[in-house]
């Protein structure tokens, strides 16, 4: 870089030196392996964490230093470096090398620039002699990571192809997958990407690029855990109570019995009360069998309360009968995954539809209730 410096009455002209990097993406990236989930546990939380092996292969076209308008002679061929960004060092299970041009080289921790990834590995490389030709990488590559694994086509051409045992994958960032097959016990995905899909170039100096925006990979699913469950059970509280309530106001109506507010209250928090008991149970036991506990711990609770307020065994086993098949049907919905917004909305449109034909003929000018 060439600029005017004054000193004295002169104009000299001064040159001086700015250090950049090169950033040269392979010409081929070739991706395969086989990833291995298994589900962990921590309470009613599950979490989905892997294992796996990765093959890594290309090679790096001769470079014509032309196009980048540097001459050949400014350039430090003995200083480069190959950086394989890895998100979450963590991950790594054991010493990675790499096969370079027939000759085996060891990674070093941390990146030589933050220009194009922010953390992953190095590996120092003299190409005084190699430059021009083509240059080919080999490498095996053992990770461990959660929830998701992505990948940026950062060559010219880039080709992954991943085996997974997982039977629920979600596909997602820039590109899906050109072939995939799920089965219930796995699937496959196959992904190729040219230069031309994404927006940036094989070469560049400095910054100027961000390749974050280009990355693609499969998240791992739960179809539906615990934790998904709880929560869709909670999601249906409200829904839940004023159907309870509309029970027993049915009940109050149609057996012209009295119902104090005090004991709406009470059978409410009894409702309240369910949700605290499926999670604290359900930390402990499998959500089935701690739903299956708290539902006849509420239902017989409430069931035994209407039998004392309604002094009427019949009313309150068919309290309990409404009851149960209530919370069979909140059951239902959250084991479902496709179709549980279509369960739920025929299930409240069957009860919509009780409740229409059971109030068609009461009098609601002309109610009068007894005390008991």
């Amino acid at each position: 870089m060439t600029h005017n410096v004054i000193q004295g009455d002169s104009v000299v002209a001064k040159t001086e030196k700015e250090l950049r990097h090169i950033h040269l993406l392979p010409d081929n990236l070739n991706i395969t392996g086989s990833i291995h989930p298994e589900k962990r546990y921590r309470g009613i939380f599950e979490v989905v964490v892997y294992e796996s092996m990765l093959n890594i292969s290309g090679g790096f076209a001769g470079f014509d230093f032309s196009d980048v308008n540097i001459e050949k002679d400014n350039i430090h061929f003995d200083k480069a470096a190959i950086n394989l960004g890895i998100s979450d060092l963590k991950g790594i299970e054991d010493q990675i090398t790499m096969n370079w041009n027939g000759k085996t080289r060891t990674f070093d921790s941390g990146v030589t620039n933050t220009n194009l990834v922010s953390s992953g590995i190095n590996l120092q490389l003299d190409l005084s002699q190699d430059i021009s030709n083509r240059n080919y990488f080999n490498a095996d590559i053992r990770l461990k990571g959660s929830h998701k694994l992505y990948f940026t086509p950062v060559g010219r051409t880039t080709d992954v192809h991943l085996a997974f045992t997982w039977p629920t994958p979600s596909f997602n960032g820039k590109f899906l997958p050109d072939d995939r097959e799920i089965k219930p016990d796995g699937f496959n995905a196959h992904w190729n990407v040219l230069h031309l899909n994404r927006n940036y170039p094989q070469y560049w100096t400095g910054y100027g690029y961000d390749t974050r925006n280009s990355v693609f990979g499969t998240d791992l699913l739960l179809p539906v855990d615990s934790y998904k469950k709880s929560d869709r059970v909670a999601k249906y509280a409200i829904l839940f109570i004023v159907l309870t309530f509309l029970v027993f106001f049915f009940v109050e109506i149609l057996g012209n019995v009295f119902i104090h507010p005090i004991q709406y209250l009470l059978v409410g928090l009894a409702l309240i009360v369910f949700y605290s008991l499926l999670l604290s149970i359900s930390e402990h036991l499998m959500f089935n069998l701690a739903y299956g506990i708290a539902t006849v711990l509420t239902i017989t609770l409430v069931s035994l309360y209407a039998t004392a307020i309604l002094k009427s065994k019949r009313l309150a086993w068919m309290i309990f009968g409404i009851l149960l098949i209530m919370y069979a049907f909140i059951f239902t919905i959250i084991q479902l995954e496709n179709y549980a917004l279509l369960f739920g909305s025929i299930g409240i449109f069957a009860v919509l539809s009780v409740v229409m034909y059971y109030s068609k003929n009461i009098d609601w000018y002309n109610i009068q209730l007894k005390e008991k």
